[in-house]
């Protein structure tokens, strides 16, 4: 089954953030984002599940010293880096946290943002609960998630495509379809939702693809769980390193503001 084509390791997930934020998809979805987000010079920005701080410098940069970036993430590693690559900016700041119970009190924030962290957390709704109430009136919320379920592989037998993408969207992604739901979530949690973007990534060189969606590490996986045999396997990664290669996944960007 394995293939020089295909990464057969699996790597941490820093890097793996990283490398995501590097790729032209990861740079338009993010440049829209922060143009939704529409942060001024003086505002405090709230970044939930901020990762190793990829984003916070430039927040910072926008918001001048004037105001605020509070980074906020449940995994210490990401705490880590994250400090330290804030460490000489002052409007920065960076603490361990739950989104399902922020520590910050009610109405603080201008603005807030979440970039495809919904899709793993245990309670969306409680989570975007959580965002509502730091909110101050008039603030924003800007979210991005992908929808697993629209992933689509070219491969001539599209049944192999399909027990793929299924694998994804029942085993691998722990609220694979959030991306089509948070509208509606939003919504519940007293938002109102002015802006619904779909962004629609494609693509044609399978080693790009590889490096973002671990196509044989979660093939094995599939195999794993019975979703494709070994035969299938095969065939479906021989094909894909043979190419012609095309992929595609929907990405929602989501504006929300409190109603």
């Amino acid at each position: 089954m394995t293939s020089s084509t295909f990464e057969t390791t699996t790597p941490d997930h820093v890097s793996y953030l990283d490398r995501l934020a590097g790729t032209d998809a990861g740079r338009s979805y993010k440049r829209r984002m922060f143009e939704e987000l529409d942060v001024r010079a003086g505002q405090k920005v709230l970044d939930v599940g901020c990762g190793p701080g990829t984003d916070l410098g430039s927040l910072a940069e926008t918001v001048t010293p004037a105001g605020a970036v509070i980074g906020v993430d449940s995994d210490e590693k990401m705490v880590d880096a994250a400090r330290e690559r804030t460490a000489g900016l002052p409007a920065v700041e960076v603490c361990l946290g739950d989104v399902h119970d922020l520590p910050l009190a009610d109405g603080t924030v201008d603005r807030a943002r979440t970039d495809r962290v919904l899709q793993h957390v245990a309670d969306p709704a409680r989570a975007l609960t959580q965002i509502r109430r730091v909110l101050r009136p008039g603030g924003r919320l800007a979210m991005g998630e992908p929808d697993w379920d629209t992933l689509a592989i070219d491969h001539p037998d599209s049944g192999l495509s399909s027990a793929y993408t299924r694998h994804v969207t029942d085993q691998v992604i722990r609220n694979a379809r959030i991306g089509r739901q948070l509208a509606r979530l939003a919504a519940d949690a007293g938002f109102s939702v002015p802006v619904v973007i779909p962004v629609t990534p494609v693509f044609r060189d399978v080693q790009a693809a590889d490096r973002v969606l671990g196509l044989e590490r979660t093939t094995r996986r599939a195999v794993a769980a019975g979703y494709l045999t070994a035969e299938d396997a095969r065939r479906w990664l021989d094909h894909l390193a043979r190419g012609p290669f095309l992929a595609a996944v929907t990405f929602y960007i989501i504006v929300a503001e409190p109603a």
